[in-house]
């Protein structure tokens, strides 16, 4: 019963949120604010991340193809693996890990400490000050994020195939370039954006119905990473196969 309890409460959150945001002016600077916490600042984690991935990705795709004779398929391994699968679920974990908890503990303190009850005595509509500018800030950040990090990840897997492991870079390069198209940027894009609109939502409900105390506080942060992890996860799955089945 609390497991339905909470999809109708968030379901309720999302209709609130979507109506104060198509019945409200568009908060622009605090949207920019919003997009540059987001995606500036995780910008140095997220290229640490994506190159030590790309290399990992060129090493184990070496090892796998090698007893076959196929190490030259690397560049087309971290084509697929990297580009359609790995690049827009690493950048989801990372900011749900990062600007996700941020999100979470800003609004349950807000809550906890009844700022989010002032708003609302001063006319303010909580979702829209609150939810709508991080909604924005994360959808315009999180395509060029997972951009950067394909272009990252690509980088360093070309890197290691090359002058480690002794491939040849015209042919990684090639079959890159007959594997991708510019409709894995696209698809790519999308399912970043949908990362984005989960791990906004997610965090931001549980922030607005944390309990009180620091308690409450911890519990909120934790269950917006745990269920935005889950439903990322899940959705990957859903997209990749509407997209690529």
């Amino acid at each position: 019963m609390r497991m339905f309890v909470t999809i109708g409460q968030f379901a309720l959150f999302c209709v609130a949120v979507t109506r104060a945001t198509l019945t409200h002016r568009p908060p622009v600077a605090a949207s920019l604010q919003a997009a540059y916490e987001i995606g500036i600042r995780s910008l140095p984690i997220l290229v640490i991340i994506s190159t030590f991935v790309g290399t990992n990705l060129a090493l184990q795709g070496y090892n796998a193809f090698k007893p076959l004779g196929g190490q030259s398929l690397v560049g087309m391994f971290v084509a697929l693996a990297g580009v359609r699968e790995m690049a827009p679920i690493m950048v989801a974990a990372m900011v749900a890990a990062k600007a996700g908890t941020e999100m979470a503990s800003q609004i349950a303190v807000m809550r906890i400490q009844e700022q989010i009850d002032a708003l609302e005595v001063m006319a303010v509509n909580p979702y829209w000050y609150l939810v709508t500018p991080r909604f924005a800030g994360i959808l315009l950040v999180l395509p060029a994020l997972t951009i950067i990090s394909v272009f990252t990840l690509l980088l360093s897997s070309y890197s290691v195939s090359v002058f480690q492991l002794g491939l040849n870079g015209d042919e990684f390069l090639s079959h890159i370039q007959q594997t991708m198209s510019m409709m894995d940027f696209v698809f790519t894009s999308v399912k970043s954006i949908a990362f984005g609109a989960i791990i906004c939502m997610v965090s931001c409900f549980y922030g607005f119905y944390s309990s009180p105390g620091a308690t409450g506080v911890g519990a909120a942060t934790n269950a917006s990473v745990v269920v935005s992890a889950v439903l990322c996860s899940s959705l990957n799955y859903v997209l990749s196969e509407l997209l690529y089945g």
